[in-house]
């Protein structure tokens, strides 16, 4: 095992799959981090999308109401605040598992790198000009003509697989996307119906990376989306940060030092996590606090953040760990290690849980807020629980937040859920009353 910013009581809790919640002593320690993305790229990416929006418009027909816009709303939660809050504070629900054309949080990166290939191809072949405000005659049949040219490729847990299919397959691009042992079937139909060539892997989500980025290698007509060290899909992923701010301000939220936001990202290899905790960290500064949230069977993200700079991650597999778990987005072993070196200074923390804590916030989303999400997505919402840990507490005290806890605002980030098919969503609640009832009858009120 490489060197480890890990206590030997947090080392053996992860080896017996027991949940814990890991500081990062790095935080604020600008120094540590070896990566400093652009923020420049961010605005970039903001206004990007902007001129694709009459695009985005015309092929999905679902995001007129937006203006093209792939959005989600910020909804209150006060049922599930009252019964899981003992910090004090507000409860919102970023709700990307509504988030149109994909579902999930995994849309905004995933169609805003295929975007940018796009825009590299319709500049180069003349089609339309880095000044244009609108790109919409790449939605034209020449320029379908011409992205049939090419063939997108991607390694994928399921949902990024999903965001790159739908946007290549609308635009007229070839798509290939190679999915890990870990993914769903109804993900992998829902990309064939689409015209998408799924390559199943009987093996993890580092193996469909690396396949991906082999394919991709054979021909100049090939371009490889990285997942673990993309700046495009981190840029798409921080754009979130922007219209966060946005919400927050229409709902009359301060962020500020008497009005500190706390929010909880659930973590694979990084990307999505990473990029919105970059835009929220350069909009709101030390005012927002950032936790990662992992299974407790991949605890990637952990390791990478517990890790030295400008070195490769420890896998979980080195801690004699398999991958275990139903939250299928999370089910990475790996983390990127672009990711935790462009953000070892920002994320605050991460937590992990079990599949049976993941399975009651399910339950609880679900009767108390009549959310529908995926396991993965469930557990965002454990992130109060963990500032009531010991660890939590000393968090809150070594920031000197004890006193503006009242005043606080949390975000559960939701990525998943509300493409799932009904006989697997009843298959989910089935699972979660079974699990709540037993919590329930045990007295555990997670």
């Amino acid at each position: 095992m490489r060197k480890l910013n890990i206590s030997e009581n947090d080392l053996k809790d992860m080896q017996l799959c027991k949940p814990l919640t890991w500081l990062n002593t790095a935080y604020q320690n600008t120094q540590a981090a070896p990566v400093k993305p652009n923020s420049k790229a961010l605005y970039e990416a903001q206004n990007r999308l902007q001129r694709f929006a009459p695009l985005l418009t015309e092929i999905f027909p679902e995001l007129e109401h937006n203006k093209g816009l792939i959005e989600s709303p910020l909804v209150r939660a006060d049922k599930l605040n009252s019964h899981i809050n003992s910090i004090g504070g507000s409860l919102f629900l970023k709700t990307d598992n509504d988030l149109p054309v994909a579902g999930s949080i995994k849309a905004r990166g995933g169609i805003h790198e295929v975007l940018c290939f796009a825009q590299e191809l319709g500049i180069k072949y003349d089609m339309i000009h880095d000044n244009d405000t609108s790109f919409l005659n790449l939605a034209s049949a020449d320029a379908k003509k011409l992205f049939n040219k090419y063939t997108i490729i991607v390694g994928s847990t399921g949902n990024l697989g999903l965001s790159i299919g739908v946007i290549g397959s609308a635009l007229g691009f070839k798509t290939v996307v190679h999915m890990s042992s870990d993914a769903k079937q109804w993900k992998k139909q829902r990309l064939r119906s689409r015209g998408v060539t799924v390559i199943e892997h009987q093996a993890d989500y580092a193996v469909a990376v690396d396949a991906g980025r082999k394919e991709a290698q054979a021909s100049a007509f090939k371009y490889f989306v990285d997942d673990e060290r993309s700046p495009e899909l981190f840029m798409g992923y921080a754009v979130a940060a922007l219209r966060l701010k946005e919400q927050l301000s229409a709902a009359e939220i301060s962020v500020d030092a008497e009005h500190p936001l706390f929010v909880y990202l659930p973590a694979g290899v990084g990307g999505a996590p990473g990029g919105i905790t970059f835009g929220l960290k350069l909009l709101f500064g030390d005012h927002v606090h950032c936790f990662f949230a992992e299974p407790v069977q991949a605890p990637c993200m952990l390791l990478g953040m517990a890790g030295e700079p400008n070195s490769s991650p420890s896998s979980i597999y080195e801690l004699g760990l398999n991958i275990d778990t139903d939250a299928d987005g999370l089910a990475v072993g790996t983390a990127s290690q672009w990711v935790c070196d462009a953000t070892r200074d920002l994320v605050s923390g991460v937590f992990t849980a079990t599949d049976e804590q993941l399975y009651n916030q399910l339950y609880l989303l679900n009767s108390l807020e009549n959310i529908k999400v995926e396991p993965s997505s469930a557990i965002a919402c454990l992130g109060m629980h963990m500032l009531n840990t010991d660890e939590g507490k000393a968090y809150v005290n070594s920031h000197n937040l004890h006193g503006s806890m009242e005043n606080s605002t949390h975000i559960a980030w939701l990525t998943g859920g509300s493409f799932v098919p009904k006989e697997e969503y009843k298959r989910y609640l089935d699972k979660a009353k079974a699990t709540h009832k037993q919590f329930t009858t045990q007295n555990i009120n997670l």
